[in-house]
């Protein structure tokens, strides 16, 4: 029957559909990583321009913000699409973070100043595994301070939200907040426990604020330094034991001295 046959075909453009969008979101053909760096650096120029619209707010900046949020929103139906479990990916801290992004560009009389929550996005992108190999292969000092890169990824995250934080709760009434310059002043000299006293929180919400950058920037810049002076090791499991941290040299674990195959610049 025609209407059967129409359907048929339907279903399996929707399948071939679901197939292609999987194999360039979660691929790793040079295609899926070219598109997923062009996504990265979509992330990347959106925060650039959420701080740059702090200095300058007009009908150019909103209109931005409402295409923005349809790329965004667009990027989300497709992930939730692909996803083998819509609920789970539903109830994702960086879905419901995406979710608020998209409400606080599309929306803003709704969701005003949600927007920095994008960050949580780029965050798991800059950590997940795709990004290390893609520029572990080009990099060698990538490979071999993975550690390092990844404890300054999460205290340079920390101080764009703390900042993003204190502007969004503070630029209303505090003049002293008047862009996410002075937002980034008060939250590196707060990390750092300078201190100078010249720009400060208003009401108690900005006391607490305070108090949690100071606590939590600095575990944050204590575990980076931490990091940046133990002695260089790399990662690798050991098939055997499981110990994960060896010397790049290593040709024998040292727990358990099974012969290791870590990659290195004479591997082929």
């Amino acid at each position: 029957m025609p209407f059967t046959g129409a359907i048929s075909r339907a279903k399996a453009s929707a399948i071939g559909m679901k197939a292609f969008l999987r194999q360039l979101y979660l691929g790793t053909s040079s295609t899926s990583q070219a598109f997923r760096v062009g996504m990265l650096m979509f992330d990347l120029l959106t925060i650039f321009f959420l701080v740059a619209s702090s200095f300058y707010r007009g009908e150019t900046s909103e209109l931005l913000d409402y295409v923005i949020g349809i790329i965004i929103a667009l990027d989300f139906i497709i992930r939730l699409y692909i996803d083998d479990s819509p609920m789970r990916f539903l109830r994702r801290p960086a879905s419901i973070a995406d979710m608020l992004v998209i409400l606080s560009l599309l929306a803003p009389l709704l969701g005003e100043g949600l927007a920095f929550l994008r960050v949580f996005r780029v965050t798991r992108l800059l950590r997940s595994e795709w990004v290390f190999d893609l520029f572990e292969d080009r990099y060698e000092w990538i490979r071999k301070n993975r550690e390092t890169v990844h404890a300054g990824i999460n205290l340079t995250v920390f101080i764009f939200l703390m900042t993003a934080l204190v502007y969004e709760t503070q630029h209303r009434f505090n003049p002293k907040i008047a862009n996410y310059l002075d937002s980034l002043y008060f939250t590196v000299t707060t990390l750092t426990t300078t201190g100078f006293g010249d720009v400060t929180l208003e009401g108690k919400s900005g006391k607490l604020i305070a108090v949690f950058i100071m606590i939590c920037g600095v575990s944050l810049f204590l575990r980076l330094i931490q990091v940046m002076m133990r002695p260089a090791k790399t990662e690798y499991p050991c098939p055997q034991c499981g110990l994960t941290r060896h010397d790049f040299d290593a040709v024998h674990c040292k727990a358990c001295g099974i012969v290791l195959n870590i990659r290195d610049e004479g591997a082929h």
